[in-house]
């Protein structure tokens, strides 16, 4: 089984890229972020206005949290991250993530997605779990396309950062039945 740390690694195909977050991704980020205003409600935290600079230097300064800035065609367009990884047990899950609404519905999340799973079965994990927002169809809808399967709901699981008391979908995707 491969460190943990191996999964902070740049990944490409084709005209979209991940690199590792850098303070050099702070400004392109913001912009990225302020494209769609609205979506930041169902989020459980916001990369939006004022509470851009404390969630990002939040985000670099937590070391179970493996973060990359998202690229189509070299230009910053969203952010994603490993979360709760756990080599032991070859488990993580992928979330955190946001790209800008031009990109959406043209790919870029399946193949952003599928550079990250890949990448992770590589290095020994054999499942990976997504959480979501059961107010957030969209990603829902895109988790299930690569295969995941709707495990439950946690409910109530945690507070936004609006004070919304969230319902957490969780999706599970084994490495035996990924099928890119």
């Amino acid at each position: 089984m491969a460190e943990a740390a191996q999964l902070l690694a740049a990944l490409a195909d084709g005209v979209v890229h991940l690199e590792p977050l850098g303070e050099e991704h702070r400004e392109p980020l913001r912009a990225a972020c302020a494209e769609d205003e609205a979506i930041w409600d169902i989020y459980p935290v916001s990369l939006l206005g004022d509470r851009f600079d404390p969630s990002f230097d939040a985000v670099m300064a937590n070391p179970r949290r493996l973060a990359f800035a998202v690229f189509a065609g070299g230009v910053l367009i969203g952010t994603t991250s490993y979360l709760n990884v756990n080599a032991d047990n070859q488990t993580l899950e992928i979330g955190g993530s946001y790209i800008a609404p031009p990109t959406r519905g043209t790919g870029v999340n399946r193949r952003m997605k599928q550079l990250m799973i890949d990448h992770a079965i590589a290095l020994g994990f054999r499942r990976i779990e997504f959480r979501i927002d059961m107010r957030n169809g969209r990603s829902m809808a895109a988790v299930e396309k690569l295969g995941a399967v709707r495990e439950g709901v946690l409910r109530e699981e945690r507070f936004t950062w609006t004070g919304h008391l969230r319902d957490t979908a969780i999706y599970g995707l084994l490495a035996r039945d990924w099928r890119p």
